[in-house]
């Protein structure tokens, strides 16, 4: 009697190799689940979180220095309206928009390939993003009013400027955090429900229970957790574009010559998608080694990204040619005020 198709494909799953540590290609599960729950915290981590603390008691400490002493030290002055902070809030924002694009836009395009990468790729848009919350805020040189910079409700009716490059950033970047945290937490639920089923502690189990919020995988959840994931995706694709747009018209409106160009908005998302997926190659490649997940981060996921960042690469680099064109063509430099 010959072999059913049902027999076939069972016998090629039992002969399919291994994959990682001892796990075949229908335990993918087990070994991610494994990663968090099984793995002892290793020595390097120690070390890397040892760094990134006294690094932040430095940034603290520079910030501390900035307030008692004021945004002065950043090189602001008459007729220097930007310094430091733009700097690194533009940079910040930049890096942080490969999250969205990788969790929104190639969702939509049903790019599979984007699963290995996604859910890093979102946390270090977090990340990102509250580090560039930081900057507006740090530039007021009042820090202590910076709810000013929101349309609170006054009594003595004084509203923000929204003429204001600085209440332009706050409206981007709260959105941006908004949308993206939502995206990261409903791309989650299924796999704290996971680890939740998973857990020996009975604390983890009861965060991870809390934060799973229910799930239980049927058709029905599946079903609105991928409506929740497409409404969201189509809210985020448009962030890719407006906020690095509204972050280029802190330049792009101003007077000074060659910044207040047409090219900067595309000039600048081209520039972010760019950074971003830089910075998902530098934390993927270290990830991918340091916990043997070369059969998921493959070299298909690292080329694809190389891909990515030769085409906007190509756009940045014709931004770059544009700017100093125009700065030529235009003369503008030559112009001076009475």
């Amino acid at each position: 009697m010959a072999d059913s198709p049902s027999d076939k494909l069972t016998e090629q799953m039992a002969s399919a190799p291994i994959i990682g540590q001892g796990y075949d290609y229908g335990s993918v599960t087990d070994k991610i689940s494994h990663i968090v729950l099984g793995r002892k915290t290793p020595k390097w981590w120690v070390l890397g979180f040892a760094l990134a603390f006294a690094l932040v008691m430095l940034l603290l400490f520079a910030v501390t220095y900035l307030f008692a002493v004021g945004v002065g030290i950043w090189g602001i002055d008459v007729p220097v309206a930007w310094g430091f902070a733009i700097i690194n809030f533009v940079w910040w924002i930049g890096i942080g928009h490969a999250g969205t694009l990788i969790s929104a836009i190639l969702l939509l395009l049903r790019q599979q390939w984007r699963t290995s990468i996604n859910r890093f790729a979102e946390a270090m848009t977090l990340f990102a993003v509250s580090c560039a919350g930081l900057f507006p805020v740090l530039h007021l040189g009042r820090p202590w009013v910076a709810y000013w910079l929101f349309p609170y409700p006054d009594t003595m009716k004084m509203w923000p400027n929204f003429r204001s490059p600085l209440v332009w950033d706050a409206f981007a970047v709260s959105t941006y955090a908004t949308v993206s945290l939502l995206f990261w937490f409903i791309g989650l639920v299924p796999d704290l429900a996971t680890l939740r089923d998973r857990a020996k502690n009975p604390a983890a189990k009861i965060i991870y229970g809390f934060l799973a919020m229910g799930w239980r995988g049927s058709a029905v959840h599946w079903y609105r957790h991928e409506t929740a994931s497409l409404l969201l995706a189509g809210l985020a694709t448009p962030l890719v574009l407006s906020v690095h747009t509204i972050v280029s018209f802190d330049f792009a409106y101003g007077i000074v010559p060659g910044w207040h160009s047409t090219i900067f908005p595309p000039y600048f998302v081209a520039g972010a998608i760019y950074a971003g997926f830089a910075m998902v190659l530098t934390l993927s490649i270290p990830v991918r080694k340091l916990f043997h997940l070369e059969d998921f981060i493959t070299m298909r996921h690292l080329d694809n990204m190389g891909k990515v960042m030769l085409a906007t690469g190509l756009i940045v680099g014709y931004g770059y040619m544009m700017e100093a064109f125009m700065g030529y063509y235009s003369a503008s430099s030559k112009n001076t005020s009475p």
